[in-house]
């Protein structure tokens, strides 16, 4: 009766042959391949440094005029303006303006790459069902799995650093926008589509100048959910060395530091709101203009 309590496994010699011979694979490739990923990467690497740059460089007071520059274009708000700018000074208030900063950089570039590769894909996604179909089942897997795990291969590939960091991070927070562009282009009206086609649209001319526009509420959604995984993967990069403020929590939880590990997490939470409300708000307005554009 012992095997209907222990679940009958795989030959253990077998399995342990396998695993060291794909580790083994992916150490070669490092070895052999190491040098050119880097250099491949270097880039990247030139760009986060300048973004970090920007934002640590530039006098705190201007970075809160651009704050509540950018917030009150997109929103139109003063209660969201202010909400913005007193948090960001709360957070300099408890000596955390730098890593913010560092933070605030990671999120951004993250973003802007997701974004990039995601609206391309989203639209692929869309255009070719089949390819669809298969790129929904990855998706749900990227969805599903662990944040732990995208940090393996990266870290296995570049080492430890900002690079990988920011890999992963792009990674994890694709799924949202590639999904909700893919969305807001089917949920365009089918009697608006019929009616650019009569007008003598190519499909070029439809996907860029009826759906994209009018999805575009749906993708700002999209770019909010990707900014807020984006920022909720900060404290699990910096375990491979992302600076900011999810170091901090990290060394907090490492040290038992209660406080630290409070104002940091505080500070996370205000830079999460302040992006979620102007990017919430941006929408909104374009949900309103598009609905006024159909009365």
């Amino acid at each position: 009766m012992d095997w209907l309590i222990s679940f009958p496994q795989l030959d253990p010699d077998l399995l342990l042959s396998v695993k060291r011979a794909i580790d083994g694979s992916l150490k070669a490739l490092t070895r052999t391949w190491g040098q050119g990923i880097e250099d491949f990467f270097h880039p990247l690497q030139v760009i986060l440094i300048l973004f970090e740059r920007a934002m640590t460089g530039v006098p705190w007071p201007l970075v809160i005029l651009a704050l509540g520059a950018v917030a009150w274009v997109s929103t139109r708000s003063w209660r969201i303006v202010a909400v913005a700018v007193a948090l960001l000074c709360a957070v300099g208030l408890l000596g955390l303006w730098e890593d913010a900063m560092l933070t605030i950089s990671l999120v951004l570039t993250s973003t802007i790459f997701a974004i990039l590769i995601g609206l391309p894909l989203g639209i692929v996604m869309n255009r070719y069902p089949r390819l669809g179909r298969v790129m929904s089942t990855v998706l749900d897997v990227m969805q599903t799995m662990p944040p732990f795990v995208y940090l393996i291969p990266v870290v296995m590939l570049l080492g430890i650093g900002r690079v990988p960091g920011f890999i992963a991070v792009v990674i994890y927070a694709l799924p949202p926008i590639i999904r909700l562009t893919d969305l807001g282009i089917r949920l365009v009206d089918k009697e608006v589509l019929e009616a650019a086609e009569a007008y003598g649209c190519s499909p070029n001319q439809k996907l860029w100048k009826v759906q994209l526009p009018l999805a575009l509420p749906t993708i700002m959604a999209g770019i909010n959910q990707t900014i807020m995984m984006a920022l909720g993967m900060v404290v699990i990069a910096s375990m491979i060395g992302v600076q900011g403020l999810g170091l901090n929590v990290l060394q907090a939880i490492a040290n038992q530091y209660f406080t630290q590990g409070i104002f940091n997490g505080f500070a996370i939470v205000a830079i999460a709101i302040i992006f979620d409300r102007i990017s919430q708000a941006y929408g909104r307005r374009l949900q309103k203009h598009r609905e006024a554009g159909h009365d």
